[in-house]
């Protein structure tokens, strides 16, 4: 079975910084793209950023210039790095990755990780 571990949530003021990460483990084919994807209070799931196997990245308009995605594929973990934080970026952040080989590829999810950023 895969798991998607998330961890580095946490409460933070305006401005600072806080960095998620997501592991992922047990019996892996292989790892395709990975991401972040937010959701606040009474509101859908959104995209955050992604990063394809080969390094391309894509972001949400609202965390360009503000918010990186990494990962290494060596150790199957993807990485956010959040700055300049704001209000409105607080929301539970789920991690994401596609599993699989081939053409079978299944989406994973993690359990999500809270990310609070007070005024």
């Amino acid at each position: 079975q895969v798991q998607l571990v998330e961890s580095g949530g946490g409460l933070v003021q305006a401005g600072g910084s806080l960095r998620l990460s997501c592991a992922v483990s047990g019996s892996i084919f292989s790892i395709n793209t990975m991401g972040w994807f937010r959701q606040a209070p009474g509101k859908q799931r959104d995209l955050v950023a992604v990063i394809t196997s080969g390094g391309s990245t894509t972001y949400a308009d609202s965390v360009k210039g503000r918010f990186t995605i990494s990962r290494d594929n060596a150790k199957n973990t993807v990485y956010l790095q959040m700055n300049s934080l704001k209000p409105e970026d607080t929301a539970v952040y789920y991690c994401n990755a596609y599993h699989g080989y081939g053409t079978n590829w299944v989406p994973l999810w993690g359990q999500g990780t809270q990310v609070t950023v007070s005024s």
